[in-house]
């Protein structure tokens, strides 16, 4: 799970990018923060750069698959 402390800093979007799921390893679409929907942890990925392989971090096989979620996205100006 991702905390944040000011709500003034993010803006809230509906982007079918935060809908997708990607494999322990593949290539991070976009720079931001993703989270294990398996077991709730977060990992920071950059654009272009692999996601947190398999083995980042263990949790219960009834947890389900690591498959990671953008759950905050970078912005660049």
């Amino acid at each position: 799970m991702a905390y944040y402390k000011n709500g003034n800093y993010l803006i809230q979007e509906q982007g079918l990018e935060f809908d997708a799921l990607h494999a322990p390893g593949a290539i991070a679409p976009l720079s931001g923060i993703y989270r294990c929907e398996g077991c709730g942890n977060s990992a920071v990925s950059t654009k272009g750069h692999a996601l947190p392989p398999q083995n980042h971090h263990q949790h219960s096989i009834l947890a389900g698959a690591v498959q990671w979620r953008l759950v905050v996205k970078a912005h660049y100006a």
